[in-house]
């Protein structure tokens, strides 16, 4: 049986501290545009040259804050670079990810499907 590694990756803790760092930095900016943003993952790629930022908005328009991220993407980046003690810092690209809406609108549709089948049972009495 091959022995399994108990510590994960590299390319996961990479991603998790950029994950970290950017929420901090982001919380820094000043552009009108960014609302409050929560960052859903990060996905590296293995030479650490790019990273794909899923990122989902509680306040504020979500394509508007794509691109204000998108164009301060630059500035983050040379955040990342003072906190991280890796070779090469990615280029970051934010994604919008709209799972939490979708989670949100199942969420409510199976709520409605409770409700509806409980009405239904309190008349079969």
């Amino acid at each position: 049986m091959p022995k399994r590694s108990t510590k994960p990756n590299r390319g996961h803790q990479v991603s998790d501290q950029i994950q970290r760092d950017l929420a901090e930095l982001i919380r820094e900016l000043k552009d009108p545009r960014i609302g409050m943003v929560t960052l859903q993952a990060v996905e590296v790629t293995p030479d650490y040259a790019h990273a794909k930022v899923f990122f989902s908005v509680l306040v504020g328009d979500a394509e508007a804050t794509q691109e204000a991220l998108n164009q301060a993407a630059g500035f983050l980046r040379n955040g990342l670079f003072k906190r991280l003690h890796i070779h090469t810092v990615p280029t970051l690209h934010f994604l919008f990810d709209r799972t939490p809406e979708r989670a949100a609108d199942m969420n409510a549709l199976i709520a409605r499907a409770v409700a509806s089948r409980s009405k239904d049972d309190d008349g079969n009495d």
